[in-house]
């Protein structure tokens, strides 16, 4: 017998269920593959030996189209970082063995940077080890959108598309009345500024959206902030600023850092959130207008009614397509996007050496922000456009949508 593994890791999106729903469809039209399981919590699932059965739970056409729908990971996650293969093999090893014990011949994980560093050693354990009869591939997964050698990333596309909306819907609600105020939206976003840029396309259809975005990218000044809100203030009564939750000075300090403990996760992550909160009482000290700070936080990521169908399709496609280079015989790679052209938009799916987006991160380019640094130019725009298309249908009962789950 030849199993299938499929495991979700790092933070959930509206669009990595999709993306399982593409493993799973990959893998039942094979003749190449016998049982369909699913690690619940990721690699710490797969650890534990904790597996689901995919094709009793996904057995028609209906409940995989509404895993598609469904928010977050519909496995679970988790944030574990594997001991180093070369100081102590013993979880490479003790996978291993779970591997053979379930007849696992094909491994798909789908995650960001650290879950495609899993991808990476494990993969070069298992070749390491001679082991020529199991397959590990990476599906991506961020709605940070900075993965390396990928074009964008499934989860980004729905993301900025809820963004771009929430902009567009909180700059009419700001408008309303003609005292001058500010409001400040904090995006996620630590060190690559791809989602506070999505909120520009609040401009598409005629708004105004965000006066002011600040990326992670640029050493943030608050001096230099509160000229740029005094000079707004100037024009409009309304100021509405988009910053992303990982701006920091020009020694790599967080805006954020006045407010947090210190704390880090498993992967050394520093706990960032709350840059608008600091700008907020900013604000309200130096230049004393009403002013009130908003932080989208998880909803950024979990907004499945309003998911961009473009993103859920290829979401789901660059799940058959790391189902299918497992099954070719590929390992130690990712599924990809390569970009065409914008208008008409065109892509093609590849797949890159997993060790390309293993721990790194792609950041906007410079020359898609503004000089003065407040501001994202029309390329960016035309990069960003495309990924934001159409609408998903959504299954309601009882008035709200409809969800699946699988433990």
């Amino acid at each position: 017998m030849k199993n299938l593994l499929v495991a979700q890791s790092g933070g959930p999106t509206a669009a990595i269920n999709a993306t399982l729903a593409g493993v799973f469809q990959g893998a039942v039209c094979s003749d190449r593959v016998d049982n369909i399981y699913g690690a619940v919590n990721g690699i710490q699932g797969v650890m534990e030996e904790r597996f689901v059965d995919l094709r009793k739970l996904l057995g028609n056409t209906q409940d995989q189209e509404l895993l598609s729908q469904t928010p977050a990971a519909a496995l679970g996650s988790c944030r574990l970082k594997l001991k180093d293969p070369a100081k102590d093999p013993s979880d490479f090893e003790k996978i291993i063995s779970i591997f053979r014990k379930h007849e696992i011949h094909y491994f798909i994980y789908i995650g960001g940077n650290d879950s495609m560093d899993t991808v990476d050693k494990l993969s070069a354990y298992v070749s390491a080890q001679g082991i020529d009869d199991i397959r590990v591939m990476g599906a991506p997964k961020t709605i940070d959108n900075d993965l390396m050698g990928t074009d964008h990333c499934p989860g980004f596309g729905s993301a900025a598309k809820y963004i771009a909306t929430t902009f567009s819907e909180l700059e009419r609600d700001c408008h309303v009345y003609n005292v001058k105020a500010v409001t400040i939206v904090e995006v996620m976003g630590r060190n690559a500024g791809w989602l506070t840029a999505a909120s520009s396309l609040a401009r598409l259809n005629g708004g105004e959206g965000p006066a002011l975005i600040y990326l992670c990218e640029v050493p943030f000044d608050p001096e230099k902030f509160l000229q740029d809100v005094q000079e707004q203030l100037k024009i409009w009564d309304s100021v509405l600023v988009a910053v992303s939750e990982g701006v920091h000075d020009a020694q790599g300090r967080y805006l954020s850092e006045q407010t947090q403990s210190g704390a880090t996760d498993n992967f050394g992550h520093s706990y960032i959130a709350g840059a608008a909160g600091v700008l907020e009482q900013l604000v309200r000290d130096r230049i004393g207008c009403k002013v009130r700070s908003i932080e989208l936080n998880l909803m950024q990521r979990s907004a499945a009614h309003i998911a961009s169908a473009t993103d859920i399709r290829e979401s789901q496609m660059l799940g058959r397509k790391a189902c299918q280079c497992a099954l070719d015989g590929k390992s130690g790679r990712m599924a990809a996007i390569r970009r065409i052209s914008d208008e008409p938009y065109r892509i093609e799916l590849t797949d890159v050496p997993v060790s390309e987006s293993a721990n790194a991160e792609k950041t906007v380019p410079a020359e898609w922000i503004t000089p003065d640094g407040h501001d994202v130019t029309p390329e960016m725009t035309a990069y960003l456009k495309p990924l934001i298309q159409g609408e998903s249908p959504v299954t309601y009962k009882n008035g709200i949508p409809c969800h699946i789950r699988l433990y």
